[in-house]
């Protein structure tokens, strides 16, 4: 079992990362994707990365901190993605959802940083973890404009949700998606019209891949507490419900999904 996206690097684990992460790996977690979403945390991704031998790192600028870049911003950000064992760019993306604490950065700067990034992808021939709320026909319509800087696996849609449509169309371009412990949930988030559990019966299982996006969307039963990388198998096992397949089936594709994209 891989969890494919998570944030050991925020301050939820910074008096406990080594424990989470021997106890993730105890209890079956066999490779841990740890993810930046600017600068400081995907210098700390890179810096655990070389702590432990089976956790790596995907570095980028997340679309909430595109409007507060330092000026050398993308240059740092090549540097670090040089670095042994960083195996993507993440997360990155657009975001149109309104947050208490964070709202809706300028789109015209959130698709700036999401172009620029994808341009670095391609120079350094590393895959995308795309984040999207509420932003999917932008961020389909600049990945067909740059579909030719894309590569064969061109990455994963983090924490997929959105339309039955979006998830074709992310689909048709290449891209795996990623469930996360939301789709334990009852309802729709808001803003969304499709089940996660929906989506996830749609997806291919060859295209599909378990995330936890530690700490936060911890599944039921332990919504409400701390996400860590060892509930993605929850999340797998809550998976292979609904698409009616075994636990074993999931593991292992999604396991071989996450290993071939990120060329683990």
């Amino acid at each position: 079992m891989i969890d494919a996206h998570c944030h050991l690097n925020f301050h939820s684990f910074e008096k406990d990362y080594d424990e989470v992460i021997k106890s993730a790996f105890a209890a079956g977690v066999t490779k841990i994707i740890n993810v930046g979403t600017k600068i400081d945390s995907s210098q700390k991704a890179v810096e655990l990365a070389q702590k432990y031998e089976n956790l790596y790192a995907v570095i980028g600028m997340h679309p909430h901190h595109a409007d507060k870049l330092e000026e050398d911003w993308l240059e740092e950000l090549e540097k670090l993605a040089k670095k042994p064992k960083v195996v993507g760019i993440g997360e990155v993306g657009i975001d149109y959802f309104s947050y208490k604490s964070n709202d809706v950065i300028n789109p015209k700067l959130q698709k700036e940083v999401f172009i620029k990034q994808i341009e670095l992808a391609h120079k350094l021939k590393l895959p995308l973890q795309i984040h999207n709320r509420q932003a999917g026909k932008d961020i389909i319509d600049i990945l067909i404009n740059y579909k030719s800087r894309l590569l064969n696996s061109p990455g994963v849609f983090h924490c997929f949700a959105g339309s039955l449509n979006l998830l074709k169309k992310a689909l048709d371009l290449g891209f795996y998606v990623g469930f996360d412990g939301n789709i334990t949930y009852n309802g729709l988030a808001p803003g969304e019209d499709t089940d996660l559990k929906d989506l996830a019966k749609y997806t291919p299982t060859d295209r599909l891949i378990v995330e936890t996006d530690s700490p936060f969307l911890a599944p039921v039963p332990k919504r409400g507490s701390r996400n860590v990388p060892e509930y993605a198998i929850i999340t797998a096992k809550f998976i292979a419900k609904v698409k009616d397949i075994t636990f074993a089936e999931i593991e292992a594709k999604t396991t071989e999904n996450t290993i071939k994209l990120f060329n683990l």
